[in-house]
């Protein structure tokens, strides 16, 4: 007897149906899987015998085939585990009424006494069954809120085989989880641990931070150790705006697959901030393998990729990282196949002045030798320092400071006056597909919207001549100011304006470092 169920295969974000047709012939005494499986599927057949047969069922002793269509397309994981043993169970008559397979997607792992165990990329899996028109989706308890957030399909949570032959079987109810998706992921949204309000001084870091938010600008923090770049940078999701339903799903999405999802969640609420280590891999960072898997700039979609110690990471993995930063994605080609990710993040460095650390410190004297901080920042190459609009210079907290017992702003505050000026951006660019923030326009856009006055005109000139900037400098100081503005809720950059967008080009002066 032939009987199809429904599972589910997940590449790159994106979930295709797989059909599971498993036939039971009376000729011969052998299992087989085909359709490209991997190891792991090829030996789900050890664990759906023992949990049929611990559950005082039986495995048919005669020829089995199962066929994962379509064929040509490799499927890997241990999802497979809880459709493969239904269509066993229905290809025996062991379920009377097998037609109703054909109305579910079914996937979850099995243990030796037939528990069901979660999967990776439930949310996808729910997607593209709601998008085929499947009745149901019956996944594992722990997947199941996830999963259950699409709506407009139902979504049944098991913990044991049992349960899904007793549906099956009409013997036992399972009732649809339901959820309210708006109400949970409107009270995460502020919940945050810390906040700007636990960092004492550091103003003008503050305000620098708050501009990058503000607008979207990738910007490094170079200081001496101890003085708070990591702290600073830790706080900054807490200025960020929140997270709109669309944003969040994306992100889970790209969480769920890689099976980084919290256990019971529904949705990623807060924006992400990802801080791998400097020994990160290429593919660990922008994703790779046999069958692409997302990296960490994916994972930091619609958040925050923050690197500390900058100059430590190998030059291929931050190279690997300019072409992603510019188009927002990421595409991983392989043999058969190409997938794209989205990584659209704010890249957030810091590094130390040179290697012992204390170039340019009030109080502590430079030990390093004469070339080695400018052969320390060379580490860093001029394209990747391009697309890094910010270059902020911290210095150590003042005793004073520390010991200061004033409450500082809150990220509540600085978080409403980077709203306000996103809010202008979204107006701003409500016809220019793919650009929500000023960090995002293009040359041609610059041209038209960052328009200065004589006055600024000549200030802009006088600081490349003196300050020795680069010509690198001069978009990037345009579209900062132009953030400043917004925050200023003025509709002109004025030389104000411009004269903070300056200061913060510390490493395009002709010379830093000696």
């Amino acid at each position: 007897m032939l009987v199809k169920t429904f599972g589910s295969a997940v590449y790159g974000v994106e979930a295709i149906t797989i059909t599971v047709e498993v036939s039971v012939n009376s000729q011969g005494q052998f299992y087989f899987i085909v359709g490209l499986p991997d190891n792991a599927i090829k030996e789900s057949l050890q664990r759906i015998e023992s949990a049929i047969k611990s559950n005082h069922y039986y495995m048919p002793r005669t020829k089995l085939v199962v066929n994962l269509a379509p064929a040509d397309i490799k499927k890997t994981g241990t999802a497979f585990d809880l459709p493969i043993a239904i269509g066993t169970l229905g290809a025996t008559e062991q379920i009377a009424n097998p037609e109703k397979l054909a109305g579910y997607v079914i996937m979850g792992e099995l243990s030796l006494d037939g528990e069901v165990r979660s999967i990776k990329g439930a949310l996808p899996i729910a997607l593209q069954a709601k998008k085929e028109g499947f009745k149901g989706l019956i996944v594992p308890k722990q997947n199941a809120r996830e999963a259950a957030m699409v709506g407009n399909i139902d979504v049944y949570a098991v913990g044991h085989i049992n349960e899904v032959i007793g549906f099956f079987k009409d013997t036992d109810s399972i009732q649809p989880t339901v959820i309210n998706t708006k109400e949970e992921f409107a009270h995460a949204q502020s919940d945050f641990e810390i906040d700007f309000c636990d960092v004492k001084g550091q103003e003008n870091i503050k305000r620098a931070l708050e501009i990058a938010a503000a607008g979207g600008h990738n910007a490094i923090l170079i200081g001496p150790p101890g003085a708070g770049k990591t702290m600073l940078a830790k706080r900054l999701p807490t200025i960020l705006p929140p997270l709109s339903l669309q944003e969040a799903l994306e992100t889970t999405k790209i969480y769920s697959v890689v099976g980084k999802l919290p256990e019971n969640t529904t949705l990623i609420s807060k924006r992400p901030f990802r801080s791998p280590h400097h020994t990160v891999s290429d593919a660990a960072l922008v994703g790779g393998g046999g069958i692409p898997q997302p990296g960490e700039i994916s994972l930091a979609h619609n958040g925050v990729l923050f690197l500390d110690e900058l100059p430590e990471f190998k030059r291929t993995v931050l190279e690997v990282m300019r072409q992603p930063m510019e188009e927002r994605k990421v595409t991983i080609s392989r043999a058969k196949i190409a997938l794209d990710f989205p990584a659209s993040f704010m890249l957030i460095a810091s590094m130390n002045p040179c290697p012992c650390g204390f170039f340019n410190h009030p109080e502590k004297e430079c030990t390093c030798p004469p070339g080695a901080v400018q052969k320390y920042l060379n580490k860093i190459s001029g394209p990747l320092l391009d697309r890094i609009d910010l270059h902020v210079e911290v210095t150590p907290v003042a005793f004073s400071e520390l010991s200061s017992s004033r409450q500082f702003e809150k990220s509540e505050c600085i978080r409403e006056r980077v709203i306000k000026a996103r809010a202008i951006q979204a107006a701003r660019y409500t016809n220019s597909e793919g650009v929500y923030a000023n960090a995002q326009m293009s040359s041609k856009q610059l041209k038209e919207i960052c328009i200065i006055d004589h006055a600024a005109q000549n200030l802009l000139k006088a600081a490349m001549e003196k300050l020795n900037l680069s010509a690198r400098a001069y978009d990037r100081i345009l579209k900062v100011s132009r953030t400043i503005a917004d925050l200023a809720a003025s509709n002109d950059i004025m030389p104000e304006h411009l004269a903070e967008a300056i200061q913060y080009r510390s490493l395009d002066r002709e010379g830093w470092g000696g």
